[in-house]
């Protein structure tokens, strides 16, 4: 089974971008202060660090910027599933030649899959069935 693309392809966001956009997504609308204090309590960063990538993420198109009011609030442009989406696209498009099943079949050959991910799993396969 191919993995289809996307019809709107963003720029792949980076490691610490999509620590930045979990925050948004996770709260909303946000100022650079209210990401950094929320990222500073996964691991020490800087200020101006977060201030940096948030521009360049709305250089990127990644991100929108409100600057309506006095404080600039920061917006995803896409929402949290389609840009999952689009990523994994790309990332089974890239490593798996786009097949979704041999993904499914590496995760599931790992030893780390539990017992109740493979019940979930079995739902969910037996949900595209009907």
């Amino acid at each position: 089974m191919k993995v289809s693309k996307t019809e709107k392809n963003l720029p792949e966001p980076t490691k610490a971008e999509l620590e930045i956009l979990q925050v948004l997504w996770e709260f909303g609308p946000s100022t650079v202060r209210f990401v950094n204090d929320k990222l500073n309590a996964q691991r020490d960063v800087n200020y101006t660090s977060t201030l940096k990538q948030m521009q360049i993420l709305t250089e990127k198109g990644i991100l929108k910027r409100d600057e309506s009011q006095m404080k600039h609030i920061y917006i995803p442009v896409e929402d949290e599933s389609k840009t999952k989406d689009q990523l994994l696209d790309r990332f089974v498009n890239t490593l798996y030649k786009g097949s979704a099943s041999s993904l499914v079949m590496q995760l599931l050959g790992n030893n780390k899959t539990s017992k109740d991910d493979i019940e979930k799993i079995k739902k969910l396969l037996n949900n595209f069935d009907k």
